[in-house]
Order: structure tokens, then C-alpha cells, then sequence
């Protein structure tokens, strides 16, 4: 067990023992005040010290009355079981404390929102949410009433309840909190997606312009936005659109690369695409811009022209995605160099690139090469970016 746990569970013996005791010593039948502490305390206190900590808390549970004074102690005992991974015990502890008709409103509606976290810790999403309905519904505290939304909400994205979610959010907790205005624009990204599939282009473009108004760093509403206009041909307007990107969050860029090239050329307008690349590389000099450009050129002006425009950017800025696409080059290059040597050479780079993962999360660290928009570990919306770097995009 944690020093720090095992630190909350002696004071919470201390507490405990010091209320006992001060019970004992003030019942109107006793003759005169008791010195001693209940034996209840010193049975507990042993099993503690003898790194028995789940009896320890079992025993003080048992000899500790629910009332006003120790109402604190029993929420605090139950969090103790849900934090240790214990969620049903948590549940026990304060399920009896709900069935008190001693409590008031205020203490019941704490300890509602306990159970709460209990049930979400458990799985039992149904319950959970009847329990934080009723806070929300009926809690005259600010405070409380926002917990419950605020636990709510979560409850609701983890179900993909998209428009309920938003019901509950807003307007409070979208004003009041940027993770959930961020997790908000992404909900509503959610309901455009649905709407694309079902082919609803309009309801579709609704929602991401309030994503947008909601949000206006949200690079997904965008890029759905650009989708929808590609799917209409209307490639033009695409690009502008994509072209956003960059302003919303400049690591997004290497994103927006395959629809821009894929619509510049739907346009038959290779020239286009090598103007707006070579802005981007002034913008974001990101390895996928600088490759994508080459690329182009290579198709267009030729092999030593591609060359040339690599060996400029890698003399800026070194780049081990650069550096492996200039081998990539020389290889075409029948000028004597050893092809045998840049094999080997290449062989290396590529083994270095294909162990980087492509996108990271911001905020947990969570790695890996496709892009999603809620990370998978800490469950946060918008925090996955692409790489970039002398390794990366």
C-alpha cells in the first residue's frame, strides 16, 4: 500500500478514535468520563499496524456510528476502497450511507455523487446516471449540480450519446471549461460524420459550423468541412478550406497534405500545388511538406531538380525523413555514385523511420501511427497531434 494511503488510513484511526472516545465520555449514563478508548480503536490500530489494513478499515467502519460528525470519515473510507480498485466496497459503504434518514439534503446528494463515481468506476453506466440526473434535477448547490454535469457529460461521451452530452454541457460547463468546449466541437464533429453517412451534407455542415463557433481551433471541423466540399467537387473552395489548417494549429500540417495534393491534381494544376507547397514550407517547413514539394518537382522539372530542392532544405534544417528520400533520389541517379552503398544507407533510415510512431498525445504521451481525435489512453479530445521535427512529419 502507498505511504500516502497508508498515512490517510492512520489518520483516519486518529479521528476515529478521538470521536469514540469523546462519545464515550459524554454519555449522560456514565458516572463520570471515561480516560480509555473503545477497544474497537486499539483492535483496529493493531490490525494496522500489522499491515493488515483491510480489516483495520472494516473494524473502524463497524464501531463508527453514521451521523452528522462522521458522515466525512465514511465518504473518505469509501473513496479510499474506489481508489484502491476496491469500487464494490465502495459501493457498500456508501449505499449504507444513502439509506440513513438521518442525512441531509445536502449530505445525501453528496454522498449520490460518491455512489456515482462508484458505478462509472464499476461499469454500471445505467445507475450511474440515474443517480446524477437526480443531483442535476433536484441540487440547489451551484457546485454540486455542476459536479453532477460534469461527471454526467463523461458518462454520456463514453455511450456515444453525442447530443445528449451537449444538452448537458451547455451553456455552463462549455463556457466554464476548455476541455469540455474542445470535447464539445469534437461531439459535434461526431454528429457530422454520422450526418456525411447518411447523406445529410447540410445537417452535416451545421454542425461543424457550431463545432467551429464553439471551438475555432478545432482542425477536425475544418478538414470535415473540406471532405464535404471534395465530395461535391467543389475543389476549390476544398483548399481554401484546408488551407485554415495551418492557422488553426501549424502541426496539423502534415494532415492536410493527401486531400490538398489529391485536389490540386483532381484540377489538373500541378503548378498550383507547387505555389501553395513552397508558401507552406515558408509557413511550417515540415519533412511531408518538403517531400510532397520534391515530389511534385521531380514530376514536373526532374530528377535534379527534386535533388536540388532537398539537398537546399536539409542544408536549413537536418531532417532524417529528407535525408532518406535524397537517398531515395541519388538511387535514380545513374551518375557512378555506389548504389550498393546507398542501399545499405537507406536500409538504416528506413529501420529508424518505420520505429517512430506518427502521432502523439499532448497531453498523456500516448503513441502510435494513426491519428485519433479522442486518445485512446486518457480519453481527451484534440490532444493527438502529428510528430514533427527532424524526425518526424
Amino acid at each position: 500500500m502507498p505511504d500516502v494511503l497508508l498515512l490517510t488510513l492512520l489518520l483516519a484511526a486518529v479521528a476515529i478514535g478521538w470521536w469514540l472516545g469523546r462519545r464515550e465520555r459524554s454519555k449522560p449514563s456514565d458516572p463520570a468520563p471515561s480516560s480509555g478508548l473503545p477497544r474497537d480503536y486499539f483492535v483496529g490500530l493493531d490490525y494496522l499496524l500489522n499491515d493488515q489494513q483491510d480489516r483495520a478499515i472494516e473494524t473502524f467502519v463497524a464501531a463508527l456510528e453514521v451521523n452528522s460528525d462522521t458522515i466525512d470519515t465514511h465518504i473518505t473510507l469509501g473513496n479510499l476502497f474506489r481508489g484502491r480498485g476496491e469500487a464494490d466496497r465502495a459501493v457498500k459503504i456508501h449505499q449504507n450511507l444513502l439509506a440513513r434518514p438521518t442525512l441531509s439534503a445536502a449530505q445525501g446528494e453528496r454522498v449520490q455523487l460518491e455512489l456515482a463515481r462508484d458505478f462509472l468506476a464499476l461499469g454500471l453506466l445505467d445507475r450511474a446516471e440515474r443517480l446524477l440526473q437526480a443531483v442535476v434535477r433536484d441540487s440547489q448547490d451551484d457546485g454540486r449540480r455542476l459536479a453532477a454535469k460534469r461527471l454526467l457529460v463523461d458518462l454520456l461521451e463514453r455511450e456515444g450519446e453525442w447530443k445528449a452530452a451537449l444538452e448537458v454541457a451547455e451553456p455552463q460547463l462549455i463556457r466554464q471549461n476548455d476541455e469540455v468546449r474542445r470535447a464539445a466541437a469534437h461531439w459535434l464533429c461526431q454528429l457530422a460524420e454520422q450526418e456525411r453517412f447518411e447523406a445529410s451534407p447540410g445537417l452535416a455542415r451545421k454542425h461543424l459550423r457550431r463545432a467551429l463557433s464553439i471551438d475555432s481551433h478545432c482542425v477536425r471541423a475544418n478538414l470535415l468541412l473540406a471532405t464535404l466540399e471534395h465530395d461535391t467537387g467543389h475543389y476549390r473552395q476544398e483548399i481554401r478550406l484546408l488551407d485554415r489548417l495551418p492557422e488553426q494549429d501549424a502541426a496539423f500540417t502534415p494532415t492536410l497534405l493527401p486531400p490538398l495534393a489529391t485536389a490540386y491534381r483532381l484540377l489538373d494544376d500541378e503548378d498550383g500545388l507547387i505555389r501553395h507547397l513552397q508558401q507552406l514550407v515558408e509557413r511550417t517547413p515540415y519533412t511531408s511538406v518538403i517531400i510532397l514539394l520534391a515530389e511534385t518537382v521531380l514530376h514536373r522539372d526532374g530528377l535534379q531538380a527534386a535533388i536540388d530542392l532537398i539537398r537546399e532544405q536539409l542544408a536549413r534544417e537536418s531532417s532524417l525523413g529528407a535525408l532518406d528520400y535524397l537517398m531515395d533520389l541519388y538511387r535514380q541517379d545513374d551518375r557512378g555514385e555506389s548504389l550498393e552503398r546507398l542501399e545499405l544507407l537507406q536500409q538504416h533510415t528506413r529501420t529508424l523511420l518505420k520505429a517512430l510512431p506518427r502521432h502523439r498525445c499532448r497531453r498523456c504521451g500516448f503513441a502510435g501511427e494513426q491519428l485519433h481525435w479522442q486518445c485512446p489512453r486518457c480519453r481527451s479530445w484534440g490532444t493527438t497531434k502529428p510528430i514533427t521535427g527532424i524526425e518526424g512529419e
